[in-house]
């Protein structure tokens, strides 16, 4: 199965920002979708802004067309405004992507768990993410950092208690 390009990616004015405002936030508002699509398809948890700017996610071969580094800081400015980046470095080189906020991985996780009989039962980050029991969840494959942000999530409502958090034996217990 290959991604789906939306029909903006092949009309040429998407590749340059546009200067009426209105128009604009429409333009941020498709972009915006078609990297959370495309990040959601490739299961990407994070980017690295300057190998994304290279990629066919901003250059359309087809076209000969490419968004300029000024559209993407603004596309990324948006997705932020969104809460759906999370900048891991202060230079803004690297985000989480989050096509899936953590309160939503962690909700889905959470259902999981009572769906599977596992309150009160300890369970490790690698059974979550990399188990046998859940290849076909969506939260399979889920970068650890992001994990962690849904489970500490889930631990402030006092639905989960996360357990040795840094050493070889890390997990949660999920709670009713």
């Amino acid at each position: 199965m290959t991604f789906k390009w939306p029909w903006q990616y092949d009309f040429p004015p998407f590749f340059t920002l546009q200067p009426t405002l209105t128009t604009r936030d429409k333009q941020l508002e498709a972009w915006s979708r078609l990297i959370l699509d495309y990040c959601q398809f490739h299961k990407i948890y994070s980017l690295d802004v300057i190998e994304a700017s290279n990629s066919e996610l901003f250059n359309n071969i087809r076209l000969n067309r490419k968004l300029d580094s000024d559209g993407i800081v603004a596309v990324f400015e948006y997705l932020e405004h969104k809460q759906h980046v999370e900048w891991i470095d202060k230079e803004k080189t690297r985000c989480h992507i989050y096509w899936r906020r953590p309160s939503e991985w962690g909700d889905l996780i959470y259902e999981w768990a009572v769906s599977n009989g596992l309150l009160n039962t300890p369970c490790t980050l690698y059974e979550i993410i990399q188990g046998d029991d859940t290849t076909n969840e969506s939260f399979y494959g889920l970068e650890k950092e992001v994990l962690l942000k849904a489970l500490r999530g889930l631990e402030s409502q006092r639905r989960a208690v996360l357990m040795n958090i840094g050493s070889e034996s890390e997990g949660v217990k999920f709670l009713q």
